[in-house]
């Protein structure tokens, strides 16, 4: 990647994962001069190469599913636009339910999904342990199934992004700390960072866990907090099926797919303090042990080949922030996804793009307004882990 760092430039995106590569591209596509990428370390090495890499419309809130469903048809067709080979699996989604209002939240998303024309289902307990055959029945009630969700390889998904923005005129420059933004009354003029200053008018924040301090440099308050979330990787395990899903377990968070010969596996830590805590630690996996124990009690004959650490950026309703702020000209966000990035990253550049034309975007993305907590208060969104 380049490190020449250029003196100005019309767009300045901080944040080298999927969302600021996704911009980039987008931004490059639409003809945009002049776009800078910053990166403090390398592309995707955040929150991107830390995520389980699902890609779903099976979301509780119209907007998520809209913005899952406009990523899941992007991700198809990636190997032609932008051009990348991301590893696909379309194996569904399974979620596993053991309660009645479970299950009715469950329908109730389930037809909003259906609605916006995903082929999301409800289904039963014989059918969730045939996609799942681990899974141990005992206190189930049903489940939802959304076939034509998966998951892919976020760091090649960041890597098209990277390459094709690169090729249509973007630069992008990694090993690349912001340090401050200089603004003249409510319009930013400069971006210092550890290689030099960049004159801008544009900046767009999409550093992710470091979304908070980065927008109070001019004095915007984006309520985003770092929260650690671990996984492992386990051994070969006979007899997966080549179409398992991503399955959770709703009630624990307990969640695994697909890795090569044996599984991913995660799940939240209700003890996780906030703060950039990027190390493993063991201290969640008596909670893992207890939900598979449960769950899927064969995995715990199963060894560990590794694992690692990453961060949410975590809002207080648990849906993103995207917009521009209203006090200082120009800045966009788009952060605090709190586990849902990644996925909806194809359709947030494009959203980003089209404020930045002042086009109109796919779907009204104004209650996502980082302000919407001083005037209407959170959104409900139930189906996150």
């Amino acid at each position: 990647m380049t490190t020449h760092l250029p003196h100005s430039a019309d767009v300045v995106i901080v944040g080298g994962g999927v969302m600021g590569t996704s911009v980039a591209f987008h931004l490059a596509e639409a003809g945009v001069q002049r776009i800078l990428l910053l990166e403090k370390n390398q592309l995707g090495s955040g929150s991107t190469s830390k995520a389980a890499g699902g890609v779903r419309a099976n979301f509780s809130d119209e907007l998520n599913i809209a913005l899952g469903a406009r990523s899941l048809e992007a991700f198809a067709r990636f190997g032609e636009r932008p051009g990348q080979e991301i590893d696909l699996h379309r194996v569904g989604y399974l979620f596993l339910l053991e309660t009645a209002d479970q299950l009715e939240l469950f329908r109730e998303s389930t037809r909003l999904q259906n609605a916006a024309g995903q082929p999301t289902r409800m289904i039963d307990v014989d059918e969730a342990i045939g996609l799942a055959p681990i899974v141990a029945p005992d206190g189930l009630v049903g489940a939802c199934f959304s076939p034509a969700d998966g998951h892919c390889t976020p760091e090649s998904v960041v890597l098209g992004y990277a390459t094709a923005a690169r090729r249509l005129g973007a630069t992008l420059v990694t090993g690349c700390e912001v340090l401050d933004i200089d603004a003249a009354g409510n319009n930013i003029t400069t971006v210092r960072t550890s290689l030099g200053d960049v004159r801008t008018s544009t900046v767009i924040c999409a550093a992710g866990a470091w979304s908070a301090e980065l927008a109070a440099m001019i004095g915007v308050e984006l309520p985003v907090t770092p929260l650690r979330r671990q996984i492992v990787v386990t051994e070969a395990i006979d007899g997966l099926p080549a179409g398992l899903p991503m399955t959770i377990d709703f009630s624990s968070t307990f969640y695994f797919h697909r890795e090569g010969p044996g599984l991913l596996v995660g799940m939240s830590d209700p003890d996780e303090q906030p703060g950039f805590h990027l190390n493993r630690t063991d201290t969640w996996l008596p909670g893992l042990t207890t939900a598979m124990q449960r769950r899927a009690p064969s995995l715990l004959d199963v060894g560990l080949t590794g694992g690692w650490a990453g961060l949410y950026e975590v809002t207080p309703d648990h849906n993103a922030l995207i917009g521009e702020s209203a006090g200082v000209s120009r800045f966009l966000y788009a952060t605090g996804f709190s586990g849902h990035g990644f996925l909806q990253g194809p359709a947030v550049g494009e959203i980003i793009r089209d404020l930045y034309l002042d086009r109109e975007p796919f779907v009204d993305i104004t209650p996502l307004d980082a302000r919407r907590f001083q005037h209407h208060g959170p959104r409900a969104e139930w189906n996150v882990v």
